[in-house]
């Protein structure tokens, strides 16, 4: 009996702990079903929650991006020559080294927000924090490909500005001229124009400049430097400019062609002055006698016979000449060199033009005209001077004595009574002479000669001017 009680106080207990235990469980079981689904439900909200953010941040990514794209579309010049110095030869903008790290990071945050791995659990999301990218792993370089010429671009708005050479666009117009440019930056360049804004100051001189570049070639002046050679003959040049047109020396190479005439020339600004003739423009008047002049330069050699300026000196002799071309001439007196001679008879001279002047004598051409009297000169010197007989002009005056002069030698030979001065001297006697017209006909004493003879008789005379005397013995025979 007391056996069976126990048993059955056994079982009871056992059924209890297990109702119990069965209890227990189904709760944990449905604690825990609820707790996963709670965590499921919590996992999913974070997902939803990191989705939106990650679309999010794409799009605040992206609006900063376009605003960045919009700023370096918009890079002012200043920022652009302060890393390069100068705008290319198209005038397209570069970007700052500054510029290219924003679009940099900018590309990398949008790379990193887009691809970013999402975890799917706590240990996922607790690694993928706890991990850090590695520095080593190289980042793919995006490139922007340009389908009509293939060339390529790190930033798509570069390719942009490149499309734009392709289909002409060129949306930025200056107001006040109409110039088109395919950059913003090019055309707040070209406003300078209009404004006279020089922002580029030389620290050694003070001159002030609109471009970046400008000031730069300004700059070599001070430090001497010439970088470019020339592949000919290795001569340096502080201009590239200046090389191409030294250049064409070597290759005989004439760009500049004059559409009336067909002359060509190697500089363009030869071919301005050219261009002169035919116009018969004259633009520049002397200030002292008002006549006018094509070149700047023959004015200011003109001016010099008035105020009797010699700025070119002989570094032999230590002569003064008023102009540059009179000295380079007289420089090679010293030189002794005449690579030039007649074929005629055998004269020699140092100067081309002075051998076809000369060859004239040979050939009798006579190829400039009188305008008033039709007359015939070998030289156009002395058409110039035969012309101011007809006109009266003497531009040349004497500064002491104020007498005028057709004629420059006339001016020079008269000078020389104020100054005393006699350059000319017999290599015989030792006699000295203002002219060398008086020299020669001295000379003619001690060498016999008479290169003046009489038609009529044939006897010879040393002087022009005896001859003439002489033929009036003639002319009185006659009844």
């Amino acid at each position: 009996m007391s056996l069976l009680r126990y048993t059955e106080k056994g079982r009871k207990i056992m059924e209890e702990e297990t109702v119990t235990v069965k209890q227990e469980v189904e709760e944990g079981e449905a604690v825990t079903v609820k707790e996963e689904k709670e965590e499921a439900f919590s996992v999913k909200e974070e997902e939803d929650v990191t989705v939106k953010e990650e679309k999010d941040a794409v799009f605040v990514v992206k609006e900063e991006e376009e605003e960045e794209e919009e700023e370096e579309m918009t890079v002012t010049e200043k920022e652009e020559e302060d890393v390069f110095g100068e705008k290319d030869e198209e005038g397209e903008i570069t970007v700052t080294l500054e510029e290219d790290e924003e679009e940099e990071k900018t590309g990398d945050l949008i790379n990193t927000s887009k691809y970013r791995e999402r975890p799917d659990s706590h240990s996922d999301r607790r690694k993928s924090s706890s991990e850090e990218p590695d520095p080593e792993t190289p980042k793919p370089e995006r490139q922007h490909h340009c389908f009509q010429c293939n060339m390529s671009f790190k930033w798509s708005w570069k390719l942009k500005e490149h499309k734009r050479t392709h289909i002409g666009e060129k949306p930025f117009q200056c107001s006040q001229c109409g110039n088109s440019f395919t950059l913003l930056g090019s055309l707040k360049k070209h406003k300078r124009i209009h404004t006279g804004e020089k922002p580029y100051h030389c620290s050694q001189c003070g001159n002030s400049f609109m471009w970046l570049g400008s000031l730069n070639k300004h700059k070599r002046i001070h430090s001497g430097e010439k970088p470019y050679a020339c592949s000919h003959c290795g001569k340096n040049f502080r201009l590239l400019d200046t090389l191409k047109e030294h250049e064409r020396t070597h290759t005989g190479e004439k760009p500049y062609h004059c559409s009336e005439c067909g002359n060509s020339f190697t500089q363009l600004g030869n071919l301005n002055k050219h261009k002169k003739i035919h116009s018969g423009e004259k633009p520049y008047p002397c200030s002292h006698c008002g006549k006018n002049f094509r070149l700047l330069d023959n004015l200011r050699e003109h001016e010099r016979t008035h105020t009797g300026e010699k700025p070119y000196q002989c570094s032999q002799c230590g002569k003064d000449f008023t102009q540059l071309g009179n000295l380079k001439k007289h420089e090679i007196i010293h030189s002794r060199d005449k690579p030039y001679h007649c074929s005629h008879c055998e004269k020699r001279f140092t100067q081309l033009g002075s051998l076809n002047k000369h060859k004239r004598i040979h050939s009798g051409e006579k190829p400039y005209p009188c305008s008033h009297c039709g007359k015939n000169f070998r030289l156009l010197d002395n058409l110039k001077e035969h012309e101011r007989t007809h006109t009266g002009e003497k531009p040349y005056h004497c500064a002491q004595c104020g007498k005028d002069f057709t004629k420059l030698g006339n001016l020079k030979e008269h000078s020389r009574i104020h100054s005393g001065e006699t350059p000319y001297h017999c290599s015989h006697c030792g006699k000295s002479f203002i002219q060398l017209g008086n020299l020669n006909k001295h000379k003619r004493i001690h060498s016999g000669e008479k290169p003046y003879p009489c038609s009529q008789c044939g006897k010879s005379f040393t002087q022009l001017g005896n001859l003439n005397k002489h033929k009036r013995i003639h002319s009185a025979e006659k009844p």
